[in-house]
């Protein structure tokens, strides 16, 4: 017989039908109104919830593939949809809130917009629902970038920002860069007039102990010079920058579980969601001081459907506030620093800076500080072209048409993004980045050779519309290519070189470019023969110059030149200068006297024509002593080579070196293989001492006679790792110096921070990687002294360095790795060049220079010829066939007359602006006490500075110059720092007198104005 189912089982079927007809029957599932009315509850725990994204401007995927959502096999992210559904999703209730950082991923988004959505979107903006927080371009770096990139960067999102919108962003946002620069907090925050910094990444053992004190949140002084006047409120969040742990992502497909709060539905979890916040909030208020927390609700490329989100934060508000055991509410940081301030309460106060980073026992992230040094290079050669264009860009009169340095600018822009300049983007990424450098080269380029030709031109003060003349650069003149100077001077022709000085003071240098043939002989615009050297090309530099045209432009050079030509130019500030190459019949330049440390009966060489003398042990081939005779400072110098073997993935620790992490596995000298010579060339300019390392590191030592300084050029590459083994590079200079475990290496670019090895100021360190665990960002230089001296040594581009051994300075030079390090970039940092299909390592070029001083007096040579390396002379070429140039072209300029800028000060933006205005910034290059003459207050006589213009109006601005600085300071928060006695004596420039037009700046003072002036033209390309 069949079992009746329903008769069998009727107890348990008859339960349930009772639990659900006669529970929830009454019940009707109606349209919900959430009530997310903002509010802040004094009795307490408000908890503050901040709808973001964080969009890479660059990383997985190239910046475009990112905008409009293309390369998905890579990652699945699209900023438009971001963009394009929070509007929707705001205008749907007006007290939501959404932040908004990246304004190279807005200002594409924002060009494409109708006009009715660009007024919706300004209403959003101006009601507070949508609001710009950092609002720079991209979210720059902190330890592989320049100051005066970072500023450059900020000011065009701000200034974009005011344009639009008239906003000016409160709040600094750093939460991705992997550490923070002390620049970031006094600079690009209080003086930009933010009212506060948040970020996430700091050392795992420092946030711990943060946590425990309850110190996450401080008032940071990141400048020892200027004290409290620039402090600013730093808040660190206490895991990452992404919601609280306890399941709250929501974008499509997350795991995460959804309040379901439909009662005729099943899983109903309200009262089990609701307690999973509540826990969440506690927990970070019991690291937390006051009753105001954030949580960060958002991640990488999220809120791409912001309604998913949104959904969410509703429910979570309105039903958090109903149990009433905590408050939530929509907000922004502003709102929570607003919060924060009016708690009065005092901080604990953080100086220097959040350098090294790691989150690991074992995982420093220390290796981008080197990571891609050939882009490190270009991104700083263009930061210096940039600098230089657009003051010519100015003293020409920017055209309405034509080539701009805008280009240029977005370029470079990007390029400080905090997965740019660092080197841990994927390759393709690199690649795109180089590519809009050399895009925004191209059209600068010609701006630069039209501005020249114009003021050149005799008819340049009447105004210039169609020069003549046609200046040509060599921007790949560091691999000793350059067309226009390989010129055939046997027919009568001349070599014109104009010389252009971007600083603001006279510049002594020598030039070097390469030539085809040894008659040749300079002079000046004046007639006089300039002494002048040859320097035989080495097969190292053909190879190398050969196989780059090949793989950057296609082609094979068709002129084969045989030397160097080095010569002295003397070139007036903010100005050129313009000297003549010919033929030379009889005598001309001097031919470099060339010997070899073979075979030499002395057992030491001596070079060096000046003041400096450089001594080489012959038979160990290397550096021994350094002998200035002017302050007769003697030492023992050696320089040595070895390489970090980069830790792999074997064994028990899987952590392995790669684009962010330096992770050694042992170090190994690397020394000269054989008995390959030492080769020196010395002549009445330089003297070269030539070292073949081993089969791929090559160096050139150079002395200069008028310079007290070594340059050192390396080429290192391809490495080799066909032993399995990647390999970082480094260079160390030893000497006997007892340094007590001390040295000091630049904030990006500025001032100097104290480094002890093995130590930490704010927490006990426990020590893991004592190679990695030491190593800091250099984008300026490094410094060690003990009680007689200090060695100095500065860098062409961002490198990683330390003081590993006392007496010693190490730089690390290039890296090529074989394994990812697990942080995301999910690709081995193994650069290659390819021709023909066939790849090698690549290889990288660049200098590093050093000097030894007595104590006390090396600040001068670092900050004044820091300047120098940061702005090299920019040259440009143009050929003379008979006649006299002098009588059709200006040949010499300044458009300063004849006054300089002081010692102390540096000219770091000169920018014409598209409504008629001009950007001016002047910089204090001293931090206090740091000179005994020139860590003083400076002048800058403006009426001296633009001789033949006439100020109209001057505004002092903020650090952007999207306010003016009397406003920004008024409005400012100032805050409590625990045990602060308040600023001492900070020195500050006065306001400018509109009469006398002078400026002051204090020591480590950068001021910003925008200028009018009278009379000052910008012409249309072609105008007549």
């Amino acid at each position: 017989m069949a079992i009746d189912p329903i008769r069998r089982r009727p107890p348990l079927i008859f339960f349930f039908l009772f639990l659900f007809i006669g529970i929830w029957s009454p019940v009707e599932s109606n349209y919900i109104a959430y009530n997310t009315t903002q509010r802040i509850v004094p009795d307490k725990l408000n908890v503050h919830l901040v709808a973001h994204t964080h969009d890479d401007v660059g990383w997985l995927k190239t910046v475009d593939q990112y905008y409009v959502g293309s390369n998905n096999s890579i990652q699945g992210a699209c900023v438009q949809n971001v963009l394009d559904s929070m509007v929707t999703a705001l205008l749907a209730d007006k007290n939501r809130r959404f932040i908004y950082v990246e304004m190279a991923f807005f200002q594409r988004w924002w060009r494409q917009q109708n006009d009715a959505i660009k007024k919706i979107v300004k209403e959003l903006v101006s009601s507070g629902q949508l609001e710009f927080i950092n609002g720079g371009m991209c979210m720059h770096d902190e330890a592989a970038v320049h100051y005066i990139d970072m500023i450059d960067q900020t000011t065009l999102g701000h200034r974009f920002v005011k344009k639009e919108f008239g906003q000016t962003p409160r709040i600094g946002w750093q939460i991705d860069p992997f550490g923070h620069s002390a620049v970031q907090a006094y600079l690009l925050s209080a003086e930009v007039g933010f009212d506060a910094l948040y970020f996430s990444r700091i050392d795992y053992q420092d946030r711990e102990k943060r946590k425990d004190l309850k110190s996450l949140e401080v008032v940071w002084r990141g400048s020892k010079t200027l004290g409290s006047s620039a402090d600013i409120f730093t808040g660190i969040f206490p895991k990452n920058y992404e919601p609280p742990p306890g399941d709250f992502y929501f974008e499509v497909n997350d795991k995460s579980p959804v309040i379901q709060d439909d009662v005729l539905l099943f899983d109903y979890n309200v009262e089990e969601r609701v307690n999973d916040f509540v826990a969440a909030a506690i927990a970070q208020a019991n690291v937390t001081r006051t009753n105001h927390i954030m949580f960060t609700m958002g991640t990488d490329f999220k809120y791409q459907y912001a309604t998913s989100w949104f959904r969410q934060l509703d429910k979570f508000i309105h039903y958090v506030n109903k149990d009433g055991r905590v408050n939530a509410l929509y907000s922004t940081p502003s709102i929570y620093t607003d919060a924060k301030y009016a708690a009065n309460e005092s901080w604990p106060l953080k100086t220097d800076d959040f350098f090294p980073y790691a989150d690991d026992p074992n995982a420093y992230w220390t290796g981008y500080f080197t990571s891609r040094p050939a882009l490190k290079g270009y991104v700083r050669t263009m930061s210096a072209y940039y600098l230089a264009a657009r003051q010519l860009e100015f003293l020409k009169g920017r055209n309405s048409s034509g080539p701009t340095t805008d280009s240029l600018a977005d370029a470079l822009a990007i390029a400080q993004h905090h997965d740019a300049v660092t080197g841990t983007e994927k390759q393709h990424v690199a690649n795109d980045y180089a590519k809009r450098l050399s895009i925004g080269y191209a059209e600068a380029e010609k701006l630069v050779e039209s501005s020249l030709a114009c003021l050149t031109s005799p008819d340049s003060k009447s105004g210039c519309y169609k020069p003549v003349v046609k200046f040509k650069q060599c921007p790949l003149l560091n691999i000793s290519y350059c067309p226009p100077s390989e010129l055939d001077l046997s027919t009568g022709k001349s070599l014109v070189v104009l010389v252009y000085n971007s600083l603001g003071w006279k510049r002594e240098d020598v030039i070097r470019i390469p030539v085809i043939s040894e008659s040749v002989v300079v002079h000046d615009y004046e007639g006089r023969e300039i002494e002048s050297q040859l320097l035989p090309l080495t097969n190292a530099s053909v190879y190398i110059r050969n196989h780059y045209v090949k793989a950057y432009l296609g082609i094979s050079p068709s002129v084969k030149p045989k030397f160097w030509l080095a010569f002295p130019v003397s070139v007036p500030p903010l100005g050129f200068n313009t000297y003549f190459v010919s033929n030379s019949k009889q005598t001309g330049a001097s031919m470099s006297s060339l010997c070899s440390s073979q075979g030499s009966k002395s057992s030491s060489i001596e070079i060096g024509q000046g003041h400096l003398k450089l001594l080489y042990n012959v038979d160990e081939r290397k550096l021994s002593h350094y002998f200035n005779t002017r302050n007769l400072v003697k030492a023992n110098v050696e320089q040595s080579y070895s390489f970090y073997a980069g830790y792999d993935k074997n064994g028990t620790d899987l952590q392995a070196s790669g684009a962010y992490i330096f992770h050694p596995n042992g170090s190994f000298p690397i020394k000269p293989e054989g008995q390959v010579p030492l080769m020196i060339l010395q002549g009445p300019i330089l003297d070269e001492v030539h070292e073949q390392i081993n089969p791929w590191i090559y160096q050139v030592t150079r002395v200069y006679k008028g310079k007290e300084h070594t340059e050192v050029e390396f080429t290192v590459g391809p490495i080799p790792v066909d032993d399995g083994i990647g390999k970082e590079v480094v260079t160390q200079l030893t000497t006997t110096m007892k340094t007590n475990k001390t040295f000091y290496t630049d904030s990006s670019g500025r001032d100097f921070i104290k480094r002890i090895r093995d130590y930490r100021s704010d927490w006990e360190l426990q020590v893991n990687q004592p190679v990695a665990g030491n190593y800091y960002p250099i984008n300026l230089g490094i410094y060690m002294e003990d009680n007689s001296t200090e060695l100095s040594v500065l860098v062409d581009r961002s490198v990683g360095g330390t003081s590993i051994l006392d007496g010693q300075i190490e730089l690390m030079l290039h890296r090529r790795l074989l394994h990812d390090d697990g942080r995301g970039v999910a690709e081995a940092l193994n650069e290659t060049i390819c021709i023909n299909d066939k790849c090698e390592g690549l290889t990288v070029q660049g200098k590093f220079y050093f000097r030894i001083d007595p104590l006390g007096e090396g600040a001068k040579w670092r900050r004044s010829f820091g300047q120098e390396i940061y702005s090299p002379l920019l040259l440009a070429f143009s050929e003379q066939d008979g006649g006299n140039w002098t009588s059709s072209h200006i040949p010499n300029f300044s458009a300063m007359d004849s006054y300089s800028l002081p010692d102390n000060v540096a000219l770091i933006t000169l920018q014409a602006l598209e409504d008629g205005s001009v950007l001016l910034r002047l910089a204090h290059l001293y931090e206090v006490g740091e000179d005994k003459d020139l860590s003083t207050m400076a002048y800058v006589e403006l009426k001296k500075m633009f001789p033949d213009k006439k100020v109209s109006t001057i505004t002092e601005m903020n650090l952007s110059a999207n306010q003016g600085r009397a406003t920004m300071e008024k409005k400012r928060l100032k805050w409590k720092a625990e045990g602060s006695t308040g600023s001492g004596t900070v020195v500050r420039g006065g306001p400018v007198d509109d009469t006398k037009l002078v400026v002051e700046l204090g020591p480590m003072e950068i001021r910003t104005f925008l200028i009018k002036f009278e009379y000052i033209f910008f012409p249309k390309m072609g105008q007549p």
